[in-house]
């Protein structure tokens, strides 16, 4: 049973006060999401002028600071169904939100890169449950009919907070100095927890289930153990011993995890919601999908940062078009996804992706940003197409009490696929300069050898560009198996199929 709280309806702030349900949840969700996603892409952006600051440029010792974060996630994000259901999501998200933005302020004040990633993780404690919690939430918050809305407000945080991240990160990093990458999520977070403490309703089930020990500590364990592998590949090779002692520990703990959930009476993860045929074919989908996109929104500041000589800001120019493409077609998916359906509008939209991602490998080292920029706002187009309806194609089936749990599970299976997809990428890259440096004989280094030195850096991109686009077309055959009678069933209850 679900006890809900209305929130009081009027207040001081004028139109504030009069926002509904729905949008309150989504304004809150949609800035809280954002901090989270930008503040991964400043903190790379920011790495040197940290390391610098603290007097080390070790790789291994800088990746702590991202590192220590993502294990964080791997911990929390398996527990925030259960917690919210528990306790409440208003409670849940709002104190994720808190110790997000504490961790944020206690990382700028940091006297030590020991300081700073164990902050980081302390942040990563809030991020892990925020998302999904605040997921939770917004599919409460819209009946099944109104789903496609969803897709149209999560494109806002997923796709500008990658596009401006690098931008406001060097801008900071350069102007005031790196310890302001945290500090700019105060005003937010404060805001967002005023606003929400007064305005959020509160939703828990009393029959949320006991606590379960095994499988807090078997999944915990397992996804940080895959992310910490997935992470480490690029560095030491994906056939190092870490490497491999790692990834096949967490698949181990991860097949006995399932095992154990399977025969526990209230399990923390509801893996039985992959016996919905929807929910599994989505989120296998989502898997290509994930590893596609966020491959190349990684690929391409590297790309025109390293290799072309773009500044931060020069280069966000350049991919921001990406952005407003998916705003903009996004309000056309969100009408057409009720009647035309979520397989034909994600297999679509992941084949011209990939179609677009194609067209990167008839590009040079000179090819005109303006192009570059053409192909990405194209690709963002494509996008909206992919988003909206596989997400909420995959909750279609998913009820009000099992709503927490499926969106642990989805930003679990999000968060191995971003790393799996930037793993592969990044470990076809690294190998590659270097090759390419090894076999260019020109003498000392003069204009000619400098360009023909680009030209090579640059056909390296070739390869993971290539895999960009054939990570969505595998994501568009496996679209076929999402079910539309399903969809519509949930749509148009009333209509006989």
């Amino acid at each position: 049973m679900s006890r809900n709280v209305a929130p009081t309806r009027r207040g001081p702030l004028g139109f504030l006060s009069g926002l509904s349900d729905q949008r309150v949840v989504a304004l809150v969700y949609t800035v809280a999401m954002f901090m989270d996603i930008m503040d991964g892409t400043i903190v790379n952006t920011a790495l040197p002028a940290i390391g610098k600051d603290f007097g080390t440029a070790s790789p291994s010792s800088l990746a702590w600071v991202v590192l220590g974060y993502l294990l964080s996630l791997a911990i929390w994000i398996p527990a925030s169904g259960w917690l919210g259901d528990r306790f409440g999501t208003k409670k849940v998200f709002l104190f994720a939100l808190f110790v997000f933005t504490a961790a944020s302020m206690l990382c700028g004040f940091s006297h030590s890169l020991g300081e700073l990633s164990a902050y980081r993780f302390i942040q990563g404690i809030g991020g892990g449950m925020m998302t999904p919690v605040g997921l939770a939430m917004l599919y409460r918050a819209y009946p099944a009919a109104e789903r496609a809305k969803i897709g149209a407000i999560l494109v806002i945080p997923t796709l500008l907070a990658p596009a401006l991240g690098p931008v406001l990160g060097g801008f900071l990093t350069d102007g005031v100095g790196w310890r302001w990458i945290f500090f700019v999520n105060a005003p937010f977070g404060l805001a967002m927890l005023a606003f929400g403490t007064w305005r959020l309703t509160e939703y828990a089930h009393e029959s949320a289930g006991k606590f379960d020990p095994a499988g807090f500590f078997l999944s915990a364990s397992a996804l940080a153990c895959i992310l910490y592998a997935l992470n480490q590949a690029p560095l030491d090779g994906w056939t190092s011993r870490t490497v491999m002692g790692f990834g096949i520990s967490g698949l181990t703990l991860g097949v006995i995890l399932v095992i154990v959930e399977n025969h526990v009476a209230e399990p923390l993860l509801a893996l039985r919601l992959f016996r919905s045929h929807i929910f599994r074919a989505s989120n296998i989908t989502s898997v290509f999908m994930t590893a596609s996109f966020f491959g190349l929104v990684l690929l391409m500041p590297l790309m025109l940062q390293t290799v072309r000589g773009d500044s931060a800001w020069q280069s966000g120019l350049t991919t921001f078009p990406q952005a407003l493409g998916v705003m903009l077609m996004s309000q056309v998916v969100r009408k057409l996804y009720p009647k035309i359906g979520p397989r034909r509008l994600v297999m679509g939209g992941l084949t011209m992706a990939g179609l677009v991602m194609l067209s990167l490998e008839f590009t040079s080292v000179t090819t005109s940003p303006w192009a570059y920029r053409s192909m990405l706002f194209a690709r963002g187009l494509c996008w909206a197409f992919v988003f909206i309806p596989l997400q909420a194609a995959a909750f279609c089936e998913v009820g009000p009490l099992d709503t927490g749990r499926a969106s642990a599970l989805y930003s679990a299976q999000r968060q191995v696929a971003s790393s799996l997809g930037v793993g592969i990428l990044i470990s076809m890259l690294v190998t590659q300069p270097a090759h390419a440096r090894a076999h260019i004989a020109c003498g000392p280094l003069g204009t000619h050898c400098a360009t023909t030195l680009r030209a090579a850096l640059y056909s390296a991109y070739r390869g993971p560009f290539l895999w960009c686009a054939l990570f969505a077309f595998m994501g568009a055959l496996s679209a076929w198996w999402i079910d539309d009678k399903k969809v519509f069933a949930v749509l148009r209850p009333n209509v006989a199929k």
